[in-house]
């Protein structure tokens, strides 16, 4: 099959229909849309969701000569294409696109698209946790060096910015299992590679830990042997990674790494402090340069937020939060016994043993809320040993609050972390946590 891909790396768009599959609620389809039309595509943009759903992101694309098709998806927006350019939220096995597959409609993605036209030197950030905050971090230090350009998963695409990069800057992107997924349809891989962690996650769509496990390898596999991959020392699996790697191997969280000064709780942090400047280190920037930058980086909003003080009791919203093994990550920035766990949502799958030990350990008490409310409590359960911590399920968030409020003293901290998805009651994260900091205040 002849996807664009490898041949058409410098394909000319221009006249071209591109069907451009989910425009998403988050916008994940608005910036691939707006290259497109620029490079003079016959852009049709399908969505399952209709106009009132998807209006945020319908509005971004004003002026747009984009034909619409909302509501629904249409066999002749898959099969009559010349290019498919898919959504990584959509899932693999949609039949329409399954047909299309099968019809040899050639497809890419958004990241496909940039990967095979950015002038400059990438390095690719991906792991079960984690890799939001240390693709900030590692922007933020080779800012002190380069001009530098932060994009991919952690919140916009750099299609539109092409324009602008140039071979002497550095790109940094944040890839999700979802993103690398399609890699291997034009076989690229960032030069350098950067694995923070490899936990049980996604596994509603993966089907299973070894698929997961296979979509993160992509971020090195189709490196060149002067490419770089960074792993964690500490991460036994993926230590492992290091004998299929075709380039330079390194790592971070040695026994003998020098702590950095932040501003941010917890090891975790730490972790992710050091993957960030083994990174930045391979593409030249000095410890000096890192050490300057972490000691100003405040985080990122929804990732171990400090919200507020109030009587004495500090709130902080971690509603980017949507694993067990994050959650276990954001109790142990704290202080045993001083937090009250806000947790719960959709269900993708995950066991909730692990987190259940680890709250009996260090919790006061967990508010359960959402899908997953009762197999979290029942995890609790299974595996307390004494009436701490006191555990509560809950219909939803703003119940929840009001709960901790009640239990919180002087001291304590009211955590959201949610250890799981938002999709239940919040159309993402990000809307999840402007919830709970309005409810804070």
């Amino acid at each position: 099959m002849a996807n664009l891909g490898e041949n058409m790396k410098a394909a000319r768009l221009a006249g071209r229909r591109v069907s451009v599959i989910g425009l998403g609620r988050f916008g994940g389809g608005v910036g691939v849309t707006r290259w497109l039309c620029s490079q003079g595509a016959v852009v049709t943009v399908s969505d399952q969701s209709d106009e009132s759903q998807l209006a945020d992101s319908v509005a971004q694309l004003a002026g747009l000569d984009v034909a619409l098709h909302l509501g629904g998806h249409r066999e002749e927006d898959f099969l009559q294409a010349d290019l498919l350019v898919v959504n990584p939220a959509v899932p693999k096995d949609h039949p329409l696109l399954a047909e299309a597959i099968r019809a040899n409609v050639p497809r890419t993605t958004e990241i496909n698209l940039f990967l095979q036209r950015c002038p400059a030197p990438v390095a690719g950030v991906t792991g079960s946790v984690g890799k939001s905050t240390t693709t900030a971090m590692l922007g933020a230090i080779l800012s002190r060096r380069f001009t530098t350009h932060v994009g991919g998963n952690i919140g916009r695409s750099l299609l539109e910015t092409l324009p602008e990069i140039q071979p002497d800057h550095v790109v940094v992107l944040e890839l999700s299992s979802f993103q690398l997924e399609d890699t291997p349809l034009v076989r690229v891989s960032p030069h350098v590679a950067l694995v923070t962690n490899l936990l049980p996650n996604h596994l509603d769509r993966h089907g299973t830990m070894a698929s997961y496990t296979d979509a993160k390898k992509n971020i090195f596999r189709f490196q060149n042997p002067d490419d770089v991959l960074i792993l964690n020392r500490r991460d036994e699996v993926l230590c492992t990674w290091a004998g299929e790697a075709k380039g330079k191997v390194s790592y971070f969280n040695e026994d003998d790494d020098e702590s950095f000064e932040l501003l941010l709780p917890g090891e975790h942090n730490q972790a992710n402090a050091q993957a960030a400047f083994a990174a930045a280190a391979a593409l030249g920037a000095s410890r000096e340069d890192a050490a300057q930058a972490l000691r100003e980086f405040t985080g990122l909003p929804h990732r171990l937020q400090f919200v507020r003080e109030t009587r004495g009791v500090r709130y902080y919203n971690d509603s980017k939060c949507t694993t067990p093994a994050g959650a276990i990550v954001a109790l142990r920035a704290f202080e045993p016994r001083r937090v009250i766990l806000l947790a719960g949502g959709y269900d993708k799958g995950t066991a909730f043993d692990e987190l259940g030990a680890e709250i009996c350990s260090r919790a006061k008490a967990v508010i359960a809320f959402g899908a997953t409310r009762g197999k979290i409590l029942v995890a609790v359960e299974r595996l307390r040993t004494s009436p701490v911590p006191l555990a509560q399920d809950v219909e939803d968030l703003s119940v929840a609050v009001s709960a901790a409020r009640e239990i919180a003293e002087p001291g304590d901290v009211i955590l959201l972390s949610p250890a799981c998805a938002s999709y239940d009651q919040f159309t993402n994260y990000e809307q999840r946590g402007l919830a709970f900091v309005q409810l804070v205040f």
